[in-house]
């Protein structure tokens, strides 16, 4: 291992878990591609209606589009901790083939159902369709045999992690990360099963939605964020760990309540519009904390980064997250807001912002992590001679993501004004507000910001794959006694 040059990608350098962590990154790289091409034949329907009709209608586009993000997220959370964890533990991963063997049942099984997406699309309305073909719930559409396959790898995926732990030494942050996947995997549950009342369907429904996506996932990513800044700064592990108890902390008393700003419209009792609106944007606040209070403490010790592009993606990861689940998240959640803005492009707007601020970034961070060490632990600080690579990626994804949730928010405005407050939520209402002119010129701006994604995208990719090729330079050492303190 050590006659390999450094700068040169080699697998050989890395443990049995971070070469499974690479498996997982380059699929999530795949369907982020994908993600970004279905979105925009989407938007692209929205001005061009005829694009696309009767071979790839706007319903499968979407279901793709959105389906697709959560899976390469998926897949993106489950290889950074597959990365950090045999570091963390200080032993090898448990149950490595195990291991392997679920992220290839995964793999086919999505490739199986964005087929069946593709080429099916729909079925008859019979439990046969429920198992095989589309279950029909927006965001969770995967067929019911997808729906277990998903909960056993993510039990595979609980079962190696809190193994290597047990097997190594456990930290606050492993205990925090355990604890948490054990939700992942439960919450799912809640997903897999009807009622007849449609109000309790729904209030079922949300507990994936927000509690799986926004709850869970928003603990995953405080662990790897607190791991991410010691590797990046040589932060302090106190300091992270204790901004990473306050997020759980304030995810029990404000993730869970903040579901309640799901429920308003669905028949749950009135309670719900003061608990949904008051606790729906506490959740993203103890993140930028600890990355502000470990930026700090790097410049009082005068720590260096070994890693740019990582700590330049993991701020973006903080204030993305503050901005698009915290700020754009409260802007319309509050029932007064809620009643018209529900619904409408003010949503999107919400949610293209926080899903690319709050998982998109971090994901790409421990992406760069991974690189740097599979090349030998290379420097990837300033004076890289494709440095320009990875900054211009990072500003035209960043500005392409920001710029399509602006484009979309003057629609939803226009939206919720016309559809809502002067038509009153009226089928006339529904239409009349898509004509506007101002509706549209949001959804071309959104088209446009949306190409600027994809070019970011493509560079991203390019960087990915040849950044530090030509690098010599070992990465700086930071002080690890800080690290572990």
């Amino acid at each position: 291992m050590n006659s390999i040059a450094i700068g040169t990608f080699s697998m050989t350098r890395l443990s049995g878990g971070q070469q499974l962590a690479i498996k997982y990154f380059a699929v999530a790289m795949v369907l982020f591609v994908a993600q970004c091409l279905f979105g925009l034949f989407a938007g692209l329907q929205y001005v061009m209606p005829e694009f696309g009709y009767n071979w790839l209608d706007f319903s499968v586009n979407r279901m793709v589009h959105i389906n697709a993000m959560v899976v390469w997220m998926l897949y993106g959370f489950i290889g950074s901790v597959y990365w950090l964890v045999e570091e963390e533990a200080g032993t090898e991963l448990v149950g490595l083939k195990l291991a392997n063997l679920a992220f290839w049942v995964l793999t086919l099984a999505v490739t199986l159902v964005v087929l069946v997406y593709l080429f099916v699309q729909t079925g008859a309305g019979e439990i046969e369709t429920i198992w095989f073909i589309n279950e029909g719930r927006e965001y969770i559409e995967a067929p019911r045999w997808a729906d277990i396959g998903i909960v056993a790898c993510v039990l595979v995926f609980f079962y190696n992690i809190a193994a290597t732990f047990n097997k190594g030494s456990w930290s606050g942050i492993s205990g925090v990360l355990v604890l948490d996947l054990v939700a992942l995997a439960g919450l799912y549950l809640a997903g897999m099963f009807y009622t007849a009342n449609i109000s309790m369907d729904q209030y079922w429904w949300w507990w994936v939605i927000h509690l799986w996506v926004e709850a869970t996932w928003e603990v995953l990513v405080g662990c790897i964020m607190a791991w991410g800044l010691m590797k990046t700064l040589g932060a302090r592990r106190v300091v992270v760990t204790t901004w990473l108890y306050i997020e759980v902390a304030l995810m029990f008393g404000s993730g869970i309540l903040g579901l309640g700003h799901h429920y308003f419209w669905i028949g749950t009792p009135e309670y719900w519009l003061t608990i949904g609106g008051f606790f729906s944007a506490l959740e993203p606040i103890p993140l930028v904390a600890m990355v502000v209070h470990a930026v700090y403490d790097s410049g009082v010790h005068k720590f260096r980064n070994a890693n740019h592009p990582a700590l330049a993606w993991l701020i973006a990861h903080a204030f993305g997250n503050f901005f698009g689940a915290g700020v754009w998240g409260f802007m319309h959640t509050l029932p007064q807001i809620n009643l018209y803005t529900h619904g409408t492009q003010w949503t999107s707007s919400h949610g293209h912002l926080a899903f690319f601020g709050a998982y998109a970034t971090i994901i790409i961070a421990v992406i760069y992590l991974a690189i740097q060490k599979a090349r030998g632990d290379v420097h990837m600080g300033a004076g890289l001679a494709t440095g320009w690579r990875w900054k211009w990626s990072f500003t035209l994804l960043n500005v392409g993501v920001v710029g399509m949730t602006m484009a979309l928010l003057i629609s939803g405005y226009e939206q919720s004004f016309v559809e809502r407050a002067l038509e009153g939520s009226s089928w006339s209402g529904y239409f009349a507000a898509q004509s506007t002119h101002w509706y549209m010129q949001g959804m071309y701006w959104r088209e446009v910001w949306g190409v600027v994604t994809i070019v970011g995208l493509i560079i991203l990719l390019w960087d990915l794959v040849t950044i530090c090729a030509d690098e010599k330079r070992a990465s700086p050492v930071l002080n690890k006694a800080t690290a572990t303190a």
